[in-house]
């Protein structure tokens, strides 16, 4: 079975227009993964769906457990992935309410499981990251985006940190400095684990706000509910023109 998988990150517990076949109660050996995967038809194609953060939304970004989700996706028949994660923009043009296909990922959190390859090795293993997002599924989400007429944009750095509290100025500050241009909580170790299992991985990263210092306002949940309702609202026709082409 060759299947599209769907990670939902904040604000996306739930994929619209999937007919659910069945749901799935996975066991790996890393424990369960964050929610049951649904498996369903979409368009008449075979699509996987799992909530990064359980449902109803529960697990913090540092305690999700990574492993087992990439893990039990594949085990369930997943060779690509998108991943739906909630950002805050740094750079510019990375305002409230885009879509962003980052190209380039700087890992900044601690503590978290960020292998398979640690025991019981017969050989170390080293996987290439150079490019951390497969750029033949990328550019399919971009020519999705163009046929769908919504605006998608294309590449920029994601600058993933630990959470769960949101960042300060003077640490955005730094991200810019290093050519950060998006801030999320989730972008690592799940890139780098999706490489290790040889799954074709992206990142559609939907910006909520800015990033702490980009903006007069201080940073509300009321503000990022609303940014996310839209961003997600252009997420789902962007899936809908990939998969249903």
């Amino acid at each position: 079975m060759n299947s599209t998988a769907i990670i939902g990150g904040t604000g996306v517990t739930k994929l619209e227009g999937l007919r659910i076949d069945r749901t799935v109660n996975s066991e790996t050996p890393f424990g369960p993964p964050s929610a049951e995967l649904v498996q369903g038809d979409y368009c008449g194609r075979e699509v996987l769906f799992l909530a990064r953060h359980g449902d109803p939304h529960r697990i913090p970004p540092h305690r999700v457990n990574y492993r087992a989700n990439l893990w039990a996706l594949r085990a369930a028949g997943a060779t690509r992935v998108v991943a739906i994660a909630a950002v805050g923009g740094i750079r510019r043009d990375m305002a409230p309410g885009a879509l962003v296909l980052p190209d380039q990922i700087i890992d900044y959190t601690c503590g978290r499981s960020q292998t398979f390859f640690e025991d019981d090795l017969d050989e170390v293993v080293h996987i290439d990251f150079t490019e951390p997002y497969d750029a033949s599924l990328r550019q399919q989400l971009l020519d999705a985006g163009r046929a769908a007429g919504i605006g998608v944009i294309d590449g920029g750095t994601y600058g993933a940190t630990q959470g769960p509290r949101l960042e300060t100025a003077a640490e955005i500050a730094r991200m810019e400095r290093d050519g950060c241009a998006l801030v999320g909580m989730t972008g690592m170790p799940e890139a780098a684990l999706a490489r290790e299992l040889e799954l074709s991985y992206v990142c559609l990263a939907l910006v909520a706000n800015w990033a702490a210092g980009k903006s007069v306002r201080p940073i509300t949940m009321q503000d990022i509910e609303f940014q996310l309702a839209r961003a997600t609202a252009n997420a789902r026709q962007l899936l809908q023109r990939l998969l249903c082409a």
